[in-house]
């Protein structure tokens, strides 16, 4: 049963979604084919269309913010170079959006693409061909570093090296992309929050994005053991937003990492049960970042695994219920906008 759309003209900035066809790929993943890997087959072909879809499905969303999946990277370039060809064809899909066919409605308005930080110094020249790429929309990068000791949480695609973010070769990159003045999301996994904290401190001066709420997990071997780790992920947390140069990312719980539900995916679970399961983590996010340095992301398509696109926004929604008009406002829309310099597309 649909369920009705809460404060259906809130502005909405959604700024953490995919586009990709992994269509090709799906038969060569390997083993084991955890929760993740099945979620992705429901999910495994997600572009305009599909967003188009998703986000005039009864919330106010005005733009929107691509996140860099390893989609499309072009085939004709070196490694190095490759990825320059998922901005190329996420800016064609802004583009579409700009012309005006679709409304006021601005998809991609904010470009976050990847580009390899251990080459150290020789990343400088990646970062100028993504920003021309991007014609304006180019905002920043993300270079994941997921990683666990047990294997089939992230599953063998995932798995960045440990300890990527403290590594020499990592962190000459890190300030060689510094000198930009561009964005950088960090996606790890709870227990290496000490990572970005870390970062965060040796590089006070850049602007770092943590997604997915740090990634509390409840797979694999970590299943069944959100409670027990609650506390070390919530003083981890607080620890982080004493980093003034860090923002956090409200979503991604639905998740199969995180197993918020467990079952997936499209789990069928209303916004008021969802709500009231993500509480303890966005509640202790909001507080410690503040509504200024928190916004709301539906982390889509890969949170399909546990709700609808409409859903997810009232789940948000009902969790934002106490909030000022002021606050909403940043949650929803000023923060991600702000961030990620598109304020131009906020209704005044």
């Amino acid at each position: 049963m649909p369920e009705e759309i809460l404060e259906p003209d809130l502005p909405i900035v959604d700024p953490h979604h995919h586009l990709w066809d992994l269509r090709p790929m799906m038969p060569s993943f390997p083993e084991p084919r955890h929760d993740f890997i099945e979620a992705l087959v429901d999910a495994s072909y997600y572009t305009f269309d599909a967003l188009q879809a998703d986000t005039h499905s009864g919330h106010n969303i005005v733009a929107t913010v691509f996140m860099e999946c390893g989609a499309f990277y072009d085939a004709a370039r070196d490694d190095a170079m490759k990825t320059v060809g998922e901005v190329e064809f996420v800016n064609g899909v802004a583009a579409q959006g700009a012309s005006g066919l679709y409304g006021e409605y601005r998809p991609c308005a904010g470009i976050v693409g990847h580009a390899d930080l251990t080459l150290g110094d020789a990343v400088k020249p990646v970062i100028e061909a993504l920003l021309a790429a991007g014609n304006g929309r180019f905002k920043g990068i993300r270079h994941s570093g997921a990683w666990d000791e047990d294997p089939t949480v992230l599953g063998p695609p995932f798995h960045a090296p440990q300890d990527l973010y403290g590594a020499d070769d990592f962190r000459k990159g890190f300030a060689a992309y510094a000198e930009f003045g561009l964005t950088f999301d960090a996606w790890v996994l709870e227990p290496q929050l000490p990572d970005v904290i870390a970062l965060a401190r040796a590089f006070p001066d850049q602007q770092i994005i943590l997604d997915h709420c740090g990634t509390p997990l409840n797979i694999a071997s970590y299943r069944g053991k959100l409670d027990e780790h609650y506390d070390r992920w919530q003083r981890n947390l607080r620890e982080l937003a004493q980093c003034e140069n860090v923002s956090v990312k409200l979503g991604g719980l639905a998740m199969a990492f995180c197993g918020m539900p467990e079952n997936g995916p499209a789990a069928g679970i209303g916004s008021e049960a969802l709500a009231a399961m993500w509480r303890p983590y966005i509640e202790t996010c909001i507080e410690a970042f503040g509504p200024q340095r928190a916004m709301f992301e539906s982390n889509y398509p890969v949170d399909r695994w546990g709700a609808s696109y409409p859903v997810l926004w009232n789940a948000f929604k009902r969790l934002a219920a106490g909030a000022s008009t002021d606050e909403k406002r940043a949650l929803f829309a000023a923060t991600a906008a702000r961030t990620y310099d598109i304020e131009h597309i906020l209704p005044s």
